[in-house]
């Protein structure tokens, strides 16, 4: 792209921010199969309990740490949302047990998570990562307690390296995990144009215990957002948010295996089928602005759940939708023939039946 040609795109950038956004959904009302659950704050990613069955559910606050967010437990079968951990402080510090020993101890009342990950450690304890942003940048991790009711237990962190912003996250086998870098906090506008023009922005880290970060060879690209490894953790799925592609990824060299073209690729999931749910987003630039600017209800934009074939990341569509009931799906988790749906922005989940 030339210069003019640069400068011309920044000036429809501007106008595309300034132009009248869509109204907010605030109707709580079914449309058609599609059936709202609200009550929510911004449920942004979504994991599912292999006992309870209930979803542990990151309620999302600002993701510069501006405002504090939670973690709720919600129960498919009556749509209860009942508490699971909300920062406080003064927890335990390296005694914790888990993550990097020099984490200076559990999160205040500025905790504000985004992406979570659900995996079993070495020694068989079910944890929770969790990508926080209020008061630092950081993985937590919890102890999970998959009983009736479930209960969450802080029990380490990682503190991400200076300048990291985080997206998502992803467990390995060993102990370790990888974690999107979206790109740097100092960046800012010139950092998204830099994005929207396909231009690298972050990458992957890899934390394993002893050896701390590394970057992951070849997962440099625009504006990485959600992560997702094989059960062996040889192989990593990418979802490149700017870059519209999702890749695949073998972790120790970096050689892309597969890619596909997604429109703003969101949060990808594994779904019991065996394949991945991807949300892509289809909206024009001033919505997705506005729905930073919305006080009540959920934002409207059109969005698309779609899953890919693992091996070839082939995509199937599975549900889109814009407007009534909730827009700007964020990630989906398929539970028997029915899809969970979250959003970055809004008060609700969205329950939608899939054809059997």
């Amino acid at each position: 792209m030339s210069a003019r040609g640069a400068v011309a795109f920044v000036a429809a950038l501007v106008l595309a921010a300034c132009s009248d956004p869509r109204p907010p959904v605030v109707e709580c009302t079914p449309v058609g199969s599609a059936r709202p659950v609200c009550g929510f704050q911004n449920p942004e990613d979504l994991a599912q309990l292999p006992r309870s069955k209930q979803l542990v559910i990151s309620q999302m606050g600002e993701m510069d740490g501006s405002e504090p967010g939670s973690l709720v437990f919600f129960a498919p079968a009556s749509d209860a949302i009942t508490p699971a951990f909300v920062g406080a402080g003064g927890g335990g510090g390296p005694s914790a047990g888990w993550g990097d020993p020099a984490c200076p101890g559990a999160p205040d009342a500025k905790f504000s998570p985004h992406g979570i990950a659900l995996a079993r450690r070495p020694d068989g304890a079910l944890q929770l990562l969790v990508v926080n942003h209020g008061g630092r940048e950081s993985i937590e991790l919890f102890e999970v307690t998959d009983a009736e009711p479930p209960a969450l237990s802080w029990r380490g962190c990682v503190v991400a390296p200076e300048g990291a912003f985080l997206n998502d996250v992803a467990a390995l086998p060993a102990g370790g995990f990888v974690a999107t870098h979206m790109f740097s906090r100092d960046g800012g506008f010139f950092t998204a144009v830099k994005g929207l023009l396909g231009l690298s922005t972050g990458w992957v880290y890899e934390w394993q215990p002893g050896t701390g970060f590394t970057q992951v060879p070849g997962s440099e690209g625009p504006m990485p957002n959600g992560i997702e490894a094989s059960p062996d953790g040889e192989v990593l799925y990418v979802d490149l948010y700017m870059g519209d592609e999702v890749r695949k990824l073998a972790r120790k060299s970096g050689e892309l295996l597969a890619t596909v073209q997604v429109a703003s690729p969101d949060n990808v999931l594994w779904s019991p089928d065996g394949s991945l749910l991807v949300a892509s987003h289809n909206a024009p630039l001033h919505e997705l602005f506005a729905c930073g600017e919305i006080e009540e209800g959920s934002c409207p934009f059109h969005y698309s759940i779609l899953a890919l074939d693992p091996d070839t990341l082939a995509p199937r569509a599975l549900y889109e939708n814009a407007g009534p009931p909730m827009g700007a799906g964020t990630a989906a988790l398929r539970i028997g023939d029915e899809l969970f749906v979250g959003t970055f922005k809004g008060d609700r989940i969205v329950r939608v039946p899939l054809a059997k």
